[in-house]
């Protein structure tokens, strides 16, 4: 049973986050991105952005708080009722919006065998567990492009590094917990490293200029 929701809490005082949960799972997920579609085509006077994450929507507005929270107040009104009947009309509608990546990968990180090691898998499964599954992209963060995708293959969760990375090269494919990501930009990083991508994950001069948006889904390819 996934939580019922949203509540709308004040984050500062030019945001509105609606709650809709406080776990992670691919069905309050779903919620999270139909509720951001339905605020987005609302168009709401003062709006400036609409972010997920994994059971939130955060809205930054100018202006009028008050207004935005009436307004908001009977989106998510419209939203919890359909949630009480479901007639599955999100479902598809998020079906037909999520877009399906799949990226190439060389695993030849510097972590493949310590990771083998540590689940008693061998290097050729670790390969086959990360690249089957199809992920899901649950928010982004920590870096401009950053993805976090779900859900890992439960052999493969393994806590982060004890000791981060100063630099981790930019695509690189790496896992902690139970999700998995590439590295957009060469940044410090203290998820273990299986492989990497020749794909840019996060381009300036792409419009828009990160890869992946929430919602959408990613396959890995082993090459090479």
């Amino acid at each position: 049973m996934i939580d019922t929701g949203p509540n709308i809490v004040p984050l500062g005082e030019s945001a509105w986050t609606v709650v809709l949960g406080d776990k992670i799972s691919r069905a309050l997920h779903q919620r999270v991105t139909g509720l951001m579609a339905r605020i987005a085509s609302a168009r709401l006077p003062g709006v400036i952005e609409i972010v997920p994450a994994y059971s939130t929507v955060t809205v930054f507005f100018e202006g009028n708080a008050k207004a935005i929270r009436t307004r908001l107040d009977e989106i998510c009104h419209v939203e919890r009722n359909e949630v009480a009947e479901p007639n599955g009309h999100a479902e598809q509608s998020e079906a037909a919006a999520s877009r399906l990546h799949t990226i190439p990968v060389v695993y030849d990180g510097p972590d493949l065998s310590y990771v083998a090691e540590q689940t008693g898998l061998s290097t050729e499964e670790v390969i086959r567990h990360h690249s089957e599954p199809e992920y899901l992209v649950y928010l982004l963060g920590f870096a401009p492009g950053f993805a976090y995708l779900g859900d890992l293959h439960p052999a493969l969760v393994l806590p982060r590094r004890s000791s981060p990375r100063t630099r981790v090269p930019a695509g690189s494919v790496a896992i902690a917990g139970a999700q998995t990501g590439v590295y957009p930009l060469t940044t410090p990083g203290g998820w273990h490293l299986l492989g990497s991508t020749p794909v840019r994950m996060f381009d300036p001069a792409r419009e828009p200029a990160a890869l992946l948006r929430a919602g959408d889904r990613v396959c890995f390819e082993p090459v090479g």
